[in-house]
């Protein structure tokens, strides 16, 4: 067992799953309302699977627009296919959740990032180049002194 809980990679984790989730419920039921995806991946991933004459225009990273056009789309636990229209050419595109940098749906102003580092390709699951900064300590925040004190309350006084 590690000596620390590897928050990074499960957050990763979560994240994909939720990925899986929505492009789930779009393959079940169609993209509700004004919602659209659009979603970065890596084009050299080893699973990823797109046309030769798209991963020779697009060699590193490719961004795919799920709204207007989209079909035959298929989730599983490890990845999605979908067929997309590029220009006026259907072409059938397998994406790997571990392959995907970014997933935006901008009609609700929602986003995931995913960054990698190069010692992180051994791993499952990518972890942030960014280390994110410690909490602040209660300790360490000045109270307002404008805001009333705060009141507790025991939950037994509501009880019949």
């Amino acid at each position: 067992m590690s000596q620390t809980i590897d928050y990074g990679k499960l957050m990763h984790r979560a994240m994909r799953s939720l990925i899986q989730q929505v492009l789930s419920d779009v393959a079940r039921d169609g993209l509700p309302g004004q919602h659209h995806f659009f979603i970065t991946f890596e084009t050299g991933h080893e699973e990823v699977q797109i046309a030769d004459w798209l991963h020779d225009r697009y060699p590193e990273e490719m961004t795919v627009v799920l709204q207007h056009w989209f079909d035959n789309l298929e989730v599983t636990d490890e990845g999605f296919s979908v067929t997309l229209n590029f220009g006026e050419s259907p072409e059938p595109l397998y994406i790997p959740y571990d392959a995907i940098s970014t997933f935006v749906d901008p009609s609700v102003e929602f986003g995931l990032r995913f960054e990698t580092s190069p010692s992180d390709a051994d791993e499952d699951v990518a972890e942030d180049e960014e280390e994110i900064p410690p909490a602040p300590i209660a300790e360490d925040v000045e109270p307002e002194t404008d805001q009333p004190d705060a009141e507790i309350v025991s939950l037994d006084s509501f009880r019949k």
